[in-house]
């Protein structure tokens, strides 16, 4: 099933860490074009990534932001973009949390 949905991040440091990407190195600008195309991804489909089981969701998720749902979206060379979906006055929500290399995300969820 296709859900559209609009594109929020978790918190204003969060925002302005995306958008300092494309004034970084060539990594940098890469990686925020990886980011900016799963975003426009989201915003078709709030479903795009994979869903993760209730039970490794981590709990600094479900404390900080109160996540009870926890998806991930796998961008190229190993790195990760974590989102919440919410239903805001039915809106669906896609929250980004943030977004990780493959060896922090393996630390954060104790892979």
């Amino acid at each position: 099933m296709k859900l559209p949905s609009t594109i929020r991040f978790a918190d204003e440091d969060l925002k302005r860490a995306f958008f300092k990407l494309q004034e970084g190195d060539e990594s940098r600008r890469e990686l925020f074009r990886f980011v900016n195309q799963a975003l426009d991804n989201m915003e078709k489909n709030a479903f795009c990534g994979i869903q993760i089981p209730k039970n490794l969701i981590p709990k600094t998720y479900v404390k900080k932001y109160g996540v009870s749902n926890l998806w991930k979206y796998d961008l190229p060379k190993g790195w990760r973009l974590i989102y919440t979906i919410k239903n805001e006055n039915l809106i669906v929500i896609s929250l980004v949390l943030e977004w990780m290399n493959h060896k922090d995300y393996e630390k954060r969820f104790g892979y």
